[in-house]
């Protein structure tokens, strides 16, 4: 059983904490961590991996801004190795805090005396996955938020600790809502921390904390066929799929040319337009006109293209591709 009281002779305000964490989105939260004052004994995250077109190898952002902060950094490449279990151990540590890093074996999770709690970027028990922000914009949500949970042996299912909740507007992307939840997130694993080591935290299981699990929606890892834009859809959902998607990976899409060849773009910003002036055309036809507009029908309107980035080649807006392209079009 976990023991939640306070750490004997230590502040309640400084339990040892190691940091597991590996993107950008990590990054906030342990800089916040150490703003604070909290005691990172150290920091866990992925082996370097070959980046670029020399395939030099890259450490991740945790890594990088841990060394600036001279924090001992662990990269192991199997988390259940028994040398890195006994550096874990070694380290005697009353917190794991884990933001955007893998599973943990139950070897692992179980060390820290206080616990093992994760930073999720939704309202758990929704969306649980790897990529809940771009599927809750994705899904047409105008509401999300974030969740710590102790962590067990599934995923995302622990018990909750504390939730926060956000509204998504109805033009703002990926990129945009990362941002938010991600300082929103440090904020909430610092309260967090400073819960659980006084002794007061009161965790909720998830089977009491959301809808019945047959209406829970998922956030999967992203596929590639989840990437692409299905011209026959409502107008609408291939708007939020840009948006969610973008900037990164981004929504993509291949547009024919006169010359029979076909060219990939990532597509970037849109917004929608019903059916006016133009008469109704099968779904993934291109309209152009004068004023360098760039248009593609969908089931029931059209996509007004602002910007898109060919393969190959630098993000542009519509008029400098029609620029380059236009005449390629039918």
């Amino acid at each position: 059983m976990r023991w939640r009281g306070k750490l004997p002779n230590e502040s309640n305000e400084s339990p040892p904490i190691i940091f597991f964490g590996t993107p950008e989105f990590a990054v906030e939260s342990l800089r916040t961590i150490l703003r604070e004052g909290f005691r990172v004994q150290a920091v866990v995250t992925a082996p370097d991996k070959p980046a670029g077109r020399g395939l030099n190898l890259s450490a991740s952002p945790v890594k990088r801004f841990a060394l600036s902060e001279s924090l001992p950094v662990l990269q192991p490449a199997r988390l259940n190795d028994p040398g890195f279990i006994q550096q874990i151990i070694s380290f005697d540590p009353a917190l794991f805090v884990i933001v955007a890093f893998r599973i943990l074996p139950r070897e692992v999770w179980g060390i820290p005396r206080l616990g093992a709690f994760n930073l999720h970027a939704s309202l758990l028990p929704q969306y649980r996955g790897a990529a809940p922000i771009p599927w809750v914009i994705i899904n047409g949500e105008t509401e999300t938020g974030i969740t710590t949970f102790f962590i067990n042996d599934q995923v995302d299912t622990g018990e909750i600790l504390m939730q926060e909740k956000a509204g998504i507007a109805p033009d703002e992307t990926g990129g945009d809502l990362h941002n938010r939840l991600m300082k929103a997130g440090a904020e909430l694993v610092v309260r967090t921390i400073r819960l659980i080591s006084s002794g007061k935290a009161d965790p909720l299981s998830q089977v009491n904390a959301g809808m019945p699990t047959a209406i829970l929606k998922t956030a999967p890892k992203l596929k590639k066929q989840d990437l692409w834009i299905n011209w026959d859809a409502d107008t609408l959902c291939i708007y939020n799929r840009i948006r969610g998607l973008s900037p990164h990976p981004g929504a993509f899409a291949t547009i024919s040319l006169t010359t029979g060849a076909t060219l990939k773009v990532q597509i970037l910003s849109v917004v929608t337009e019903p059916f006016s002036q133009y008469p109704v055309l099968p779904p993934g036809s291109i309209v152009t006109d004068r004023k360098k507009l760039l248009k593609v029908t969908s089931r029931n309107g059209f996509i007004h293209i602002l910007s898109l980035r060919p393969a190959g080649s630098k993000t542009m807006s519509a008029a400098d591709f029609l620029n380059g392209h236009g005449r390629l079009l039918p």
